[in-house]
């Protein structure tokens, strides 16, 4: 397992950008796939993008398509999750999630998970 660290929250007025990052530990990060999670207040928690190991698939929940970019720079261990055109309903608390398995990440099943970040939305 990697341990997880997620940074970049904030509070933003609609149609504003913020940039999350999740930058991991261990020398291993490579091989692992990743995905961003977000729960709201009395809502379930939910999937915004996962991104396979090499970066070369990603996946988008529906709502954010077109507005979100997951990214990953294995270099730094790091993975960055863009988003752009906020809306209210964007804000949650948002985690990045980590396995070798992609499948595993998209069902929320992965075996490492960071502290989470806030973010805000404000109209």
């Amino acid at each position: 397992q990697v341990q997880l660290v997620e940074s970049g929250g904030g509070l933003v007025q609609a149609g504003g950008s913020l940039r999350l990052s999740c930058a991991a530990s261990g020398r291993t990060f490579s091989s692992y796939a990743m995905g961003w999670f977000r729960q709201a207040p009395g809502k379930e928690r939910e999937l915004v993008g996962a991104i396979t190991w090499s970066g070369s698939s990603t996946y988008y929940a529906d709502s954010v398509k077109g507005r979100f970019t997951i990214s990953r720079e294995n270099a730094k261990n790091t993975v960055y999750l863009q988003m752009n055109s906020l809306k209210p309903e964007d804000t949650a608390v948002y985690y990045c999630a980590a396995d070798r398995i992609f499948h595993k990440v998209r069902v929320g099943d992965g075996g490492s998970w960071g502290q989470g970040t806030q973010v805000t939305v404000s109209s």
